[in-house]
């Protein structure tokens, strides 16, 4: 069997999209899956999109995400370089370039772009008018000393395809299955720009084929390009690879996922709170799913269940509250000293004052889904908040302001003459209290939590609350409850 080799090639110009982090993940899978080979080239040939800097997100986004590759810029390889301008420099393309044009399959083309722009027809699509260029295979006619004058004299040129107008070409998608166009439809597409760089179609298919790739993993707006990718293949007589499209991302509109959105970028994510471990277990579900269901799953089992078949061809929607939610079912399974590690800088932004931050992290741990939901959750531990007397109001719990009132003066002495403020100490201390008067834990524990915590939502218990706050501060906390129910 031939060694499964896949390769993730992004262009350096920004954030990694969402949508490009699942190509990447999903043929790091397919690879792994296997035992095959992962590779990373960067295709840089549009100079006017680069990003200084873009690279390195890349090299990090891969390592944050644990898609590590066999073969890359930064590690090398049998196969390199791996960044397109590289190769441009060593002359790749132009080579394979000229080599279809000594076969016929591609053509100098010197038109200047007046007469491209007289070229450019204004159609009708779904009621809105879009304007289409089509070449005309003008400079495909021309003769061999003509073309060796304007090449001698240094005009412009670019070197276009030259695709038959005549038939049908079809291509074998893994999820479409054939897909067949009809020729006229296929456009001559440059593959030499007149700057010397190649097209970023021309190049995919010379480095796919050099970098021995046996399985293509892109977004399905590029199925309209793939019959031209085939004419490629074919004219060098070269093997293609097995192809698979993966399916739209859309927002919960079901509009494509953009920047708009706010979280359509990895960068995006971790900066809103998530861990790397959760994005990647979510983007590995835009579009696919095991056959057991699962949905919970490190990069381990991903690799040993994904069946690149099982990919959906309906659009995936980025659902971005059952990301919330996975990712608070990873924090969840977080060693407690590496969650707080994270954490701790959510803790000291909101709470100054000499407390256990390790406690207080505890108890948020089981409770939060992002790490921006942390200070909301304990602020309550820095300062007592105002709040209105109704929330000591609760009907399952069977406590109004009069029975609060009654309450919180009824302990406050108890809690004045006791030492102990350990969590287990006041909680047997209040336990006492509620079998000496014949109350309802809630009866008792409810307004106890109001007036110390000043939430009715809280990540902890009232006795686990005192403890972090210790004596003093809980006592003063009882005695405001008391003067505002009493006003």
């Amino acid at each position: 069997m031939v060694k499964i080799r896949t390769r993730y090639a992004p262009s350096p110009t920004g954030r990694m999209h969402v949508g490009n982090l699942r190509t990447a993940l999903y043929a790091y899978l397919i690879s792994k899956h296997e035992g095959g080979d992962y590779i990373l080239r960067i295709e840089d040939t549009d100079q006017e999109r680069y990003v200084e800097g873009a690279t390195e997100i890349i090299y990090n986004t891969l390592k944050e995400t644990g898609l590590i590759h066999d073969e890359g810029p930064d590690i090398g390889g049998d196969v390199g370089p791996y960044v397109q301008s590289e190769r441009q420099k060593a002359g790749i393309y132009m080579k394979y370039a000229k080599e279809l044009i000594d076969k016929g399959q591609a053509y100098y083309c010197f038109c200047d772009e007046e007469r491209l722009k007289s070229l450019v027809q204004k159609i009708e699509v779904d009621d809105e008018v879009k304007e289409i260029s089509v070449y005309d295979k003008h400079c495909l006619h021309l003769g061999k000393e003509e073309i060796e004058k304007n090449l001698a004299e240094g005009k412009p040129f670019v070197i276009r395809q030259n695709n038959p107008t005549e038939g049908t070409t079809t291509f074998h998608d893994e999820l479409y299955g054939d897909v067949s166009v009809e020729n006229k439809e296929l456009d001559d597409m440059i593959l030499i720009k007149s700057d010397g760089y190649p097209t970023y179609n021309f190049a995919n298919v010379v480095d796919d084929h050099l970098m021995g790739i046996t399985h293509v993993v892109r977004g399905n707006e590029y199925i309209s390009s793939s019959p031209k990718y085939n004419r490629l293949y074919d004219a060098f007589g070269w093997e293609v690879p097995k192809y698979i499209h993966c399916p739209l991302i859309t927002d919960e509109e079901h509009h494509k996922l953009s920047k708009r959105s706010g979280h359509s970028s990895f960068e995006d994510l971790i900066e809103q709170g998530f861990v790397p471990e959760a994005v990647v277990n979510f983007v590995a579900l835009l579009g696919w799913s095991p056959d057991d269901n699962t949905e919970i799953m490190s990069l381990e089992e991903l690799v040993r269940k994904f069946d690149y078949r099982r990919i959906n061809k309906s659009p995936a929607v980025f659902d971005y509250t059952k990301l919330k939610w996975m990712n608070g079912e990873y924090l969840k399974k977080m060693d407690d000293d590496a969650f707080y590690a994270q954490a701790e800088s959510y803790l000291k932004k909101t709470i100054t004052k000499p407390l256990d931050l390790r406690k207080i992290a505890k108890m948020v741990k089981t409770r939060i889904e992002i790490w921006p939901d942390i200070p909301e959750m304990v602020d309550f531990f820095e300062a007592l908040p105002e709040y209105n007397t109704d929330i000591y109001c609760h009907k399952k719990m069977k406590t109004d302001k009069e029975s609060s009132l009654k309450v919180l003066k009824e302990v406050l002495p108890l809690l004045e003459k006791h030492e102990d403020y350990t969590n287990d100490s006041l909680f047997a201390l209040l336990s006492d209290y509620i079998k000496g008067s014949g109350y309802k834990n809630g009866y008792v524990l409810w307004p106890v939590r109001i007036a110390v915590t000043g939430k009715e939502m809280t990540p902890c218990g009232a006795t686990e609350a005192m403890e972090v706050l210790g004596k003093e501060e809980t006592i003063q906390r009882i005695k405001k409850g008391i003067e505002l129910l009493e006003k």
